[in-house]
């Protein structure tokens, strides 16, 4: 297999809005994966460990959104145009149906996807994120340190919503907080930020949603037809694990895998055991 490095894996796909760039590695069944927010998040710094367990099974396609510095930016809200850019991608690339693995927002994007476009999902898989808080407070300590970052972008400040994201600290590297900081300060970079992450876009959100009168997404998943494994780091600060009891109830054919001795970043704080239990789900024989 070719080195999956940045540069060996890096395409791009020019469309209507813009071009969609992302990375790809592997042959067989097509695998989306998408990645989370938060300041300097990239679907590569997301998934780039993961591919080496994925790509001998999978068509890896980890798509980088539009207004997170990576893809040209769109008019809209990024979250919001996130959708409209996963539907794009796979058009382009003239695929019908694909597996997904969601990161957090990735997660909440890819359900909302999988729920209007039932066919083109055959599998799903969400990293924290999904559902709604039961128990817990919110938003999430995490979310609130998001909040804080983006109003008051400092070094400090960053480190510690890293901090929020894990729960093994030693993971929070000098290495990662440079990487993180240099692209979370980028001005266009910080300039969508602050369109989804800032307390007003936050209140803006929440009151567009109300004024709207559409049932928000988490009471739809009982609606949703592919099969799905949730997984969920018990230590999550972000996204509570109590937000998974009603994903977890609703989804007819769902599953739960909760992770101890974790943060929101599952799939890089339990690398090992998240990757077993997802490729075990997305190649088990009894898969339609």
């Amino acid at each position: 297999m070719t080195e999956l490095s940045h540069d060996s894996t890096r395409r791009e796909l020019a469309t209507d809005e813009g071009v969609l760039r992302y990375h790809e590695a592997g042959e067989g069944p097509p695998l989306l994966l998408l990645h989370g927010s938060g300041p300097g998040v990239t679907g590569w710094r997301n998934f780039r460990d993961n591919l080496a367990t994925f790509a001998p099974h999978f068509r890896c396609l980890v798509l980088e959104f539009p207004g997170f510095g990576v893809s040209d930016s769109t008019d809209g809200h990024p979250m919001a145009t996130a959708g409209t850019a996963v539907e794009r991608f796979l058009d382009g690339l003239g695929l019908d149906q694909v597996d997904v693995i969601g990161n957090s927002m990735g997660g909440i994007v890819g359900t909302r996807f999988a729920l209007a476009h039932p066919d083109r999902v055959r599998r799903l898989v969400t990293i924290g994120g999904i559902g709604r808080n039961l128990y817990s407070p919110g938003p999430g300590e995490g979310i609130n340190l998001l909040m804080e970052f983006t109003e008051n972008p400092t070094r400090e400040g960053l480190v510690r919503w890293l901090r929020s994201m894990v729960h093994d600290q030693s993971l929070v590297t000098e290495e990662l907080i440079e990487e993180r900081w240099a692209h979370a300060t980028d001005p266009e970079t910080l300039a969508g930020a602050r369109r989804m992450y800032s307390r007003e876009a936050f209140a803006a959100s929440a009151a567009a949603a109300a004024a709207s009168g559409e049932p928000p997404y988490w009471a739809m998943l009982h609606q949703l037809k592919a099969k799905t494994l949730l997984t969920w780091g018990r230590d999550d600060r972000v996204s509570a694990v109590d937000m998974s009891i009603v994903p977890m109830r609703t989804i007819p054919d769902g599953e739960l895998h909760v992770f101890p001795n974790c943060g929101h970043w599952v799939m890089i704080e339990q690398k090992a055991a998240w990757e077993s239990a997802v490729l075990a789900f997305l190649t088990r024989k009894d898969a339609s």
